[in-house]
């Protein structure tokens, strides 16, 4: 069967218009997705769960993003990147609202199903976010690809950051009904908004098959697997460990832990937007490989620190920022680079692709930070055993991603070949 790829969006009048109804629109999204992983995680610790029990949580939410990505690209690429946004929102404003009417019992079975249903829905509405600006970008302009995706990837992530502080002061000025209800309530106004003025079937590649969902390029394939890893790596830490930390062993108020996570978040998200100032505007896998050793040594100052006895707070709290610099640069240069290599016809594809195995690498991230934190807390290595284990594994997994970008770059130079 042949195959069609749709006209660029860049060659329409009206292409600006509509990547910003998909960019506010992911930003919407991103608030909500920040502000319930925040409100879940401190309402059940409050609550008294334990670690390994809100992981399992959590792990619905990254589980289901591994299969929603692959279906997320192909239905962007078969029926247009409409369809996955609009998807991707209805189901998060639903399951939100779902959470806020059974606020009162909050079940667990329910709990797990609405993070999973999130997962879902991030991953559906990011896979079209981001393979929107392969669409506005002509193919010979390297540089301004590279100022978009930093540009929406690094608000994105700034915004998240604003996201998990607003799901902190939400939950003790309002409480999780009346949040989940606002939050739930501003997604249908957004999701609504773009659907009505957005391009029927925008990305729309006639004939698509699910067997196109794996991807042929090897340049793709390696940069997949340095990502699982990349992001595993910050997960293993960032998900449970260090708030459950704070909130539990160092005794930080909801607004304190909140607060964090948002700062860090929205540090890493400015460091990224601004990423193509320092770290090039066309960079290619030697950067990536430098990026992804640099990322190791922080994680095990941080480990080294801990396991002697400084004090905890300021030990995470700088260790961890460092760490947050660079993987803002890694972040930043995965983020254009999978953009780069994939091509116009497959974008979607190739973007959903790529991003499953990012929401793999999170599952492995969220799972070990539960396991080896309620693990170390079992045992007679003191408040912080937990926390330096956890962040060793950090470091081991950074460099199984630094480990990956050797083959990308070899396969980066025979394409060029």
């Amino acid at each position: 069967m042949s195959t069609t790829p749709s006209a660029p969006v860049h060659g329409n009048a009206h292409g600006s218009r509509d990547y910003a109804l998909v960019t506010a629109a992911y930003w919407v999204f991103t608030l909500s997705d920040g502000a319930l992983r925040t409100l879940v995680l401190l309402h059940l610790s409050d609550l008294g769960y334990a670690p390994l029990a809100i992981a399992g949580m959590f792990a619905a939410y990254e589980a289901l993003g591994v299969l929603t990505n692959l279906a997320g690209g192909w239905l962007g690429a078969r029926h247009g990147l409409k369809l996955p946004l609009g998807l991707g929102m209805a189901l998060q404003a639903a399951t939100l609202l779902a959470l806020g009417g059974a606020a009162s019992t909050l079940p667990l079975a329910l709990l797990v199903a609405g993070q999973g249903a999130c997962g879902m829905a991030k991953d559906l509405v990011k896979t079209s976010a981001k393979s929107y600006v392969k669409l506005v970008v002509p193919e010979h302009e390297g540089s301004r690809l590279m100022r978009l995706v930093s540009l929406l990837t690094g608000s994105k992530n700034a915004l998240k950051g604003v996201g998990f502080l607003l799901g902190g002061v939400l939950l003790g000025s309002i409480g999780f009904a009346n949040t989940c209800y606002a939050l739930g309530s501003a997604l249908v106004v957004a999701g609504a908004v773009a659907l009505a003025f957005l391009p029927p079937r925008p990305g729309q590649r006639a004939g698509s098959r699910v067997r196109e969902l794996l991807s042929k390029d090897a340049r793709l394939n390696w940069l997949a697997a340095a990502r699982l890893f990349l992001f595993a790596a910050r997960d293993v830490w960032f998900v449970l460990a260090v708030p459950v930390f704070l909130r539990v062993e160092l005794g930080w108020s909801l607004a304190e832990v909140s607060g964090f996570l948002a700062a860090w978040t929205i540090g890493y998200g400015i460091v990224q937007a601004f990423a193509p100032r320092w770290i090039g505007r066309e960079p290619d896998a030697r950067r990536l490989i430098a990026a992804g050793l640099a990322l190791v040594v922080p994680l095990v100052l941080v480990a080294l620190f801990l396991d002697r006895g400084v004090a905890p707070g300021p030990v995470l709290v700088v260790g961890l920022s460092l760490f947050g610099l660079v993987f803002a640069a890694n972040s930043a240069l995965h983020s254009f680079l999978v953009v780069r290599y994939a091509t116009r016809e497959r974008v979607a594809l190739d973007v959903g692709f790529y991003y499953a195995s990012n929401a793999l690498g999170r599952l492995v991230g969220t799972v070990a930070s539960g396991w080896i934190y309620q693990s170390a807390g079992a045992g007679d290595g003191g408040p912080t055993a937990g926390v330096v284990r956890c962040v060793l594994a950090a470091a081991l997994l950074a460099a199984l991603a630094f480990a990956f970008g050797l083959p990308l770059r070899r396969a980066e130079r025979a394409r060029l070949t």
